[in-house]
This record gives structure tokens, sequence and C-alpha cells, in this order.
């Protein structure tokens, strides 16, 4: 499986704030998945960084974001990762905002997103390191589900 880990943050991007929320992800991506082609990224509040992130991870089969899901003016996270998919897929991140709201009442302004782009399957976390292993944590016994399911298999 290839997975890639995009955080966003201005902060961590420009080397003011050590990244913990991506690193937390991919240590439970190896643990998971042994021997999977996990790759890493840090970008910026920035919607044409992040779609060139997007862009540039397109062979994975998932992406999983880490940042921009809140209210603040700087949150672009969400809409950008929209603008991206082709596809929506409700459910994910239906789920991961009503489990997350039993840990934490704050987690109903997360306003993560989750879709599809080709074979690719795109989810987005908050940016604590908490809520990115809660959310993982949720999303790793579904993940191979999803990816035989874009490539068709498993279908009688």
């Amino acid at each position: 499986m290839k997975l890639s880990v995009i955080t966003i943050s201005d902060r961590a991007s420009r080397g003011e704030y050590q990244d913990l929320s991506g690193p937390a992800i991919m240590e439970l991506l190896r643990d998971s998945f042994p021997g999977a082609d996990i790759r890493s990224v840090i970008v910026p509040d920035d919607a044409d960084a992040l779609l060139s992130a997007f862009t540039a991870h397109a062979d994975a089969d998932y992406i999983l974001t880490t940042g921009g899901t809140g209210i603040s003016p700087r949150d672009i996270t969400p809409e950008t990762t929209e603008k991206w998919c082709e596809k929506a897929l409700p459910g994910i991140a239906e789920l991961l905002r009503a489990k997350s709201y039993k840990e934490t009442p704050n987690a109903l302004f997360s306003r993560g997103y989750a879709g599809i782009r080709g074979r690719t399957i795109v989810v987005n976390f908050p940016g604590s390191v908490k809520a990115v292993r809660f959310c993982t944590g949720l999303l790793v016994p579904v993940m191979e589900h999803g990816v035989r399911m874009l490539r068709g298999e498993g279908h009688g």
C-alpha cells in the first residue's frame, strides 16, 4: 500500500514549530501496515501549496492530512481537499467527527473532509497529536477494504 501524510501548517512549514502530528500518523501506519511505502510532506496553510502536494502524491492509495480543519481564517484544508477530489466520502468525515466528539466537544469545530480522486482516498484529520492518533486508529481497520473497493476487487 502507498500512503502519504501531508501536514498543513504555516509554522511547521517555516521550521518555527516541530510537526508532531504527521510523525504520529506515520508511526501508526508503519505499525499497522509493515512494508508500506509511506511518504510525508509539510506545506503551509495555502491552497495552491496543498493542491500541488495532492498532485505530487496522487499515486498514493491514501493521502492523510493533518491540520487546517478548524474555523480560523487560515484553515483551508477541507475546501481545498474537496476542490481536488472527484467524489465525496461523507461517511468517513461524519464518523471521525461523531467519535471525536465523545472525546472532546471541540470536535464540533472540525470541518474535515474525505473524498476520492482517481484511485486515491483523501482524509483530513485535525492537527493535534491526540486527534490524529484517535482518527488514525478509527480509519486503519477499513483502509485495505477501501483500496480493494477502488480497484474493483471483491465484487461478485
